[in-house]
């Protein structure tokens, strides 16, 4: 391959606070630099520099490794472009785990410099206080949900303050879904019984933080459609957010705080599986065991985890079911989230299960492996990145004529569904559940 053309030798001077992990170090050897990943990345598909692939970046991670590179502005920045998608992994043939090299990378970047004020405090409130804190997002989740249903955010709109925001806070208003319910968590029962009689599984359901404020309606859908499967349901109070967010941004040791607490809070109930419907908090508590390394009870965790198709896929429901739309046949369309095809190499249930739902029409989305551009906070913090990856998607999603797009993760629903409105598309953008959930009589 040509070297790329960002690489700077290490200054004599330069400070050497930067230790890349070890156990990172041992993964990158994997690499043979064969390049079967570039086609599959998001990022080189848009500009073609050979930086901004995986094998380009592995490249960048190894100079920094072995010292012939400076954690600089320029190298890092190649980084801190990337989705994270991990779309590499499922293309490469030597197995290399691109996600926790990255991860690994980005945790010890954060840990060997020195951010602003503003950025400390920024992250140690997101990080340190509005993720480990569940009260504290019910609270700005409250907020958000009063200022929609008192019409102050119309009267703010219809006033034209919001062109008076710096347009990545106009992005991100926007983005903004419709709280319609209250959190799950905090209401649920503690036990949610199967339809139909004697429980096939028992499984504890795992609600995480900004789904669970922010799109209870998706978590009931989910309970529905389980229970509708004879499945009891456990809703566990005291858990925490997953810790995704946290890893993918290099904030390793807040990561490993929210994993321990989650592994403490399902100790000991008893079920047939811990399930959530969420594609990137199911890759993070499944990686509990990587993340908290020689951790038993970790690895024990991780390997009772399940998205909520693996657990459908396997049983037939035990009650009627109609068509959400008794006056037309749907035309339904896939996205494939990031972390469930990539990370979690599951791709066949959900579409079996979206294919149990009568009165559809199941059409393919061309390029559905592709990310949406989401990517945790990814479109708030590299918005031209972002859009040019969106724009790809939505363009796949006109050309199928869809009613409705369904995708399994949040962040892809709020992208997509964004990229949809702005498009002049007239689908809805839904999570898989919420579709099944109208289907049940």
């Amino acid at each position: 391959m040509n070297e790329p053309t960002t690489l700077e030798p290490a200054a004599p001077e330069a400070p050497a606070r930067f230790a890349f992990p070890p156990e990172a170090t041992g993964l990158l050897r994997s690499c043979v630099h064969c390049g079967l990943c570039l086609g599959a990345c998001p990022t080189y598909r848009e500009n073609g520099n050979e930086n901004d692939s995986p094998r380009g970046r592995l490249y960048l991670m190894k100079g920094l490794s072995d010292g012939r590179l400076q954690p600089t502005e320029k190298v890092t920045g190649h980084l801190d472009l990337c989705l994270d998608c991990r779309a590499c992994e499922t293309a490469c043939p030597s197995g290399v785990h691109y996600g926790r090299i990255l991860e690994g990378t980005r945790a010890a970047l954060v840990a060997g410099r020195e951010p602003s004020w503003l950025e400390g405090a920024l992250r140690a409130f997101v990080f340190g206080q509005l993720f480990t804190r569940p009260e504290a997002l019910r609270f700005a989740a409250g907020l958000t949900r009063f200022m929609q249903k008192s019409g102050l955010r119309r009267a703010v709109h219809a006033a034209g303050l919001v062109k008076l925001l710096p347009k990545r806070l106009r992005d991100l208003e926007a983005m903004q879904p419709e709280i319609k319910e209250e959190p799950f968590r905090c209401h649920a029962p503690a036990v949610l019984p199967a339809m139909g009689g004697r429980a096939k599984k028992r499984v504890a359901f795992f609600s995480g933080c900004v789904m669970d404020v922010m799109m209870g309606e998706i978590h009931r859908a989910t309970v529905k459609v389980m229970q509708a499967h004879g499945v009891e349901v456990l809703a566990v109070h005291g858990q925490q957010c997953c810790g995704a967010l946290a890893f993918h941004a290099g904030e390793a040791e807040v990561g490993r705080k929210l994993a321990r607490k989650n592994i403490e809070i399902f100790r000991g109930l008893g079920v047939d599986a811990i399930v959530n419907n969420s594609a990137g908090c199911g890759a993070a508590l499944k990686e509990y065991g990587e993340a908290l390394h020689g951790d038993k009870e970790a690895e024990a965790f991780s390997k009772l985890v399940k998205d909520v198709s693996e657990v459908l896929a396997d049983l037939a429901p035990v009650v009627e079911l109609r068509a959400p739309d008794p006056s037309r046949t749907l035309k339904v369309c896939y996205d494939e989230p990031c972390h469930l095809l990539h990370a979690q190499k599951i791709t066949a249930q959900p579409k079996s299960v979206i294919q149990r739902i009568p009165g559809i029409r199941f059409v393919p989305l061309p390029d559905a492996e592709f990310c949406c551009g989401a990517a945790g906070i990814y479109n708030i913090v590299q918005p031209e990145m972002s859009r040019a990856v969106l724009a790809r998607k939505i363009d796949a999603i006109k050309g199928t004529g869809a009613d409705v797009v369904l995708t399994g993760n949040p962040g892809c629903i709020l992208q997509i569904r964004q990229g949809c409105k702005a498009a002049g598309l007239a689908c809805e953008v839904l999570h898989p559940m919420e579709l099944f959930a109208r289907a049940i009589a």
